[in-house]
């Protein structure tokens, strides 16, 4: 008994610490995997449907859409099932990652083959169709896996306002510079590799093993701290556990987090749509080339990006998180409207308008994720239970639901502009200017219009740091209350 009640003090001193270095290192490794992944897929999967496999663009960005959806619907069910597991020995979220980090990287991989079901081109196209949608949705399905109980995470490892921007700073610096580390590798291994279809090959492979080896680094890095929360989250009386329809009608009356998840798909809405047709502007529009000039404009955004996060992350602590958000906002607009109206030969602009879209897409990572938490204390007061994992998961499901239409339009649009798909060991082919006018709309005005709704959002967004503080001081009075 008196040991018990020492582990318990353990536990607690654990938790009363700010947390120190080794921890935010470990927590923000687990986001280098998925960072790495999605950033390989967002980038690259689009083109390379379109022109190593030779599937036509509205297909490809169906397959796309399919990936999204289904990513999207398994998300609420993973976060209740995180909320609902229970073990001594990794606490609620660290065996999902624990389990699930070798299949997320094998399945990964398999999406970059190109099987030949026939000798006729034409004949393979939807064989491979319905290959890459089966293995598309079995990977996104271990990406759900690994990565929301991961993002789960964040209010268990602190429930400090600031030092969950903090955390999220060191989370993002490893995203983004994940992103920055798979572009550089994709620039060796493009350089180094004639093979179209090869270089993506290798290119998954070196990637596969980095993201297996960043989620455990990070599984056995928070451990600790998270099976100290877990055991005063065991010892804190709960009220009995909703039935999950009871808990949705819940989580969407809680209006701040309306706003967050409106702030999220708005922004990174904005942020895959660029993403996936930045390698179309630069090759096509742009006349530059995949192997070199592709991974170094993307590398300029990113690594602006990353620059940018702990600016962003200190300033927030001085002038609030809406104003940082409006800043960021407001010179990812002019960036857009800059590239939509660039020339082909304007090299030095393209640049230019690259560097202020990074300063912009580093508030997007940052803002929204450092919301959420404050969001989960709402509810909490207001309900008595912790539900990390349906409200990420619902605000992931709305955000994917958004991205694949967003997706299944730039693949359906470069398709119906009359964007000529091409297949792997053939040059590439002279696009229609119609595909070159829809290739610089979805890099200008489409993601303008996006970022312009998550302002509105913004602005409107309830929980300031006074009102979370409120927030927290009746948490404490009520676990105080229990306590005695």
């Amino acid at each position: 008994m008196k040991d018990s009640a020492a582990d318990g003090d353990a536990q607690r001193d654990i938790l009363s610490e700010k947390l120190d270095l080794k921890t935010k290192l470990a927590y923000g490794a687990g986001d280098l995997g998925p960072a790495i992944t999605a950033n390989i897929s967002v980038f690259y999967l689009l083109i390379f449907f379109t022109s190593v496999a030779g599937i036509p663009a509205g297909l490809a960005g169906t397959i796309l859409m399919i990936g999204k959806i289904w990513d999207g619907v398994n998300d609420p069910l993973v976060g209740f099932l995180t909320d609902k597991t229970k073990s001594r020995r990794w606490g609620r979220r660290l065996p999902w990652m624990f389990y699930g980090a070798i299949p997320f990287g094998i399945f990964f991989f398999l999406q970059w083959i190109v099987p030949q079901f026939s000798a006729n081109k034409s004949n393979n196209i939807w064989p491979l169709f319905w290959y890459y949608v089966a293995i598309g949705v079995i990977s996104q399905a271990f990406y759900t896996v690994v990565n929301l109980p991961y993002t789960a995470m964040t209010p268990e490892l602190t429930q400090d306002y600031d030092e969950r921007t903090s955390l999220n700073s060191y989370r993002f610096t490893f995203s983004i510079g994940g992103s920055i580390l798979s572009l550089i590798l994709t620039g060796i291994v493009f350089s180094q590799i004639a093979d179209r279809q090869q270089r993506y090959l290798v290119l998954a492979g070196i990637c596969t093993v980095i993201s297996i080896l960043g989620l455990y680094c990070c599984v056995f890095g928070v451990r600790d701290r998270i099976l100290a929360f877990e055991a005063k989250r065991i010892e804190t009386e709960e009220p009995e556990s909703l039935p999950f329809g009871e808990q949705l009608k819940i989580v969407f009356s809680n209006r701040p987090f309306i706003f967050v998840i409106g702030i999220y798909l708005f922004s990174w809405l904005a942020v895959q749509i660029t993403a996936s047709i930045i390698p179309y502007f630069v090759v096509n529009y742009m006349g530059l080339k995949e192997e070199s000039d592709v991974p170094m404009i993307l590398i300029a955004v990113q690594g602006t990006a990353l620059l940018m996060l702990f600016v962003w992350g200190a300033l927030s602590k001085k002038i609030g998180k809406k104003i940082v958000y409006f800043l960021g906002m407001i010179l990812w607009i002019i960036a857009a409207a800059g590239l939509f109206f660039l020339q082909p030969g304007q090299i030095v602009l393209m640049y230019v308008m690259a560097v202020m879209a990074g300063i912009g897409v580093s508030t997007a990572y940052l803002i929204p994720w450092s919301m959420i938490p404050d969001v989960i204390e709402l509810d909490e007061l207001q309900t008595g239970q912790r539900r990390e994992g349906i409200f990420y998961g619902f605000m992931v499901l709305l955000q994917k639901f958004g991205l694949a239409f967003g997706l299944f339009l730039v693949g359906n649009a470069l398709q119906a502009s009359g964007f000529k798909e091409s297949v792997a060991g053939s040059p590439l082919p002279i696009q229609p200017e119609s595909a070159l006018f829809a290739i610089r709309i979805a890099v200008g005005p489409i993601p303008t219009v996006c970022l312009l709704c998550g302002l509105v959002l913004t602005y409107f967004y309830p929980i300031t740091r006074e009102m979370h503080a409120e927030i927290m001081l009746k948490l404490k009075e009520r676990q105080d209350k229990r306590g005695t």
